[in-house]
């Protein structure tokens, strides 16, 4: 590494590492914007994607189901599998895809020097509005208050989301999901989601204000959840202003 690297680059630094996942479910093309913008804003010159390479480590895998994609499928990989149910024992032939990513998130989680802190799976929802999120239940109630940290500074940050229909569950036919199976294997330092977008609008104000989205809509959903990551770690101070202005007051 050139020495300008990031300090958490370095061969043997303590890594923090947020993991996103999307596209596990070949129609849901809302997720793969949103998570064009996380990706597109990460790789810029934005002062606070320049902090959170600094300080985090981002792996993602934009298209869970890509065979799945390429045949046009709603929901089912080209062997007919819905991939979203088979996180406990994913096959290395039926599900390659998935065998691979969860191989690597086990990697990363008994590895000393990572902390796997976040998981973070994209999705689209066919009947509801805005951006939300499905988080787990937890018998711990102090961590089942700490889940609900991010989502609450993610609807601080974008418009479109909604913490009043984020929710979060044990329900027996989500168990082979991403968020459900490997909420239940990582420790309690590591935070398990589904992020899920409207396939069609959000809502702005009263009821009847339906705002139609757009990619570029869903790629600044993805902006917002990348900025997000700055106000969990609390690394405001460290980016950087343009000289000559002047903060804002509350």
């Amino acid at each position: 590494l050139p020495p300008s690297a990031a300090a958490n680059l370095r061969p043997g630094a303590e890594q923090k590492v947020v993991f996103i996942t999307a596209r596990v479910h070949p129609g849901e093309t809302p997720s793969s914007f949103v998570c064009q913008g996380i990706i597109d804003f990460l790789v810029s010159h934005h002062p606070i994607a320049k902090v959170l390479r600094d300080h985090l480590v981002f792996k993602i895998a934009p298209m869970l189901n890509p065979d799945g994609v390429y045949l046009g499928n709603y929901r089912c990989s080209l062997m007919g599998f819905d991939l979203n149910r088979h996180w406990a024992n994913p096959s290395p032939w039926a599900h390659p895809t998935l065998h691979g990513v969860k191989q690597l998130i086990i990697d990363m989680y008994t590895n000393p020097k990572i902390n796997l802190e976040f998981y973070i799976d994209i999705h689209a929802h066919s009947t509801m509005m805005n951006g939300f999120m499905y988080g787990n239940i937890f018998e711990d109630e102090e961590r089942f208050q700490r889940q609900a940290v991010f989502p609450k500074l993610l609807c601080q940050n974008a418009e479109d989301f909604s913490y009043s229909s984020t929710s979060f569950n044990r329900d027996a036919v989500k168990a082979g999901t991403g968020r459900r199976f490997l909420g239940g294997l990582l420790n309690d330092t590591s935070y398990c989601y589904t992020l899920e977008v409207s396939f069609y609008s959000y809502i702005l104000g009263g009821p009847t204000s339906a705002v139609p989205y757009t990619e570029e809509a869903y790629m600044k959903l993805g902006r917002n959840v990348a900025r997000t990551f700055l106000d969990y770690y609390r690394l405001n101070s460290l980016v950087e202003r343009p000289l000559g202005t002047t903060p804002k007051t509350r």
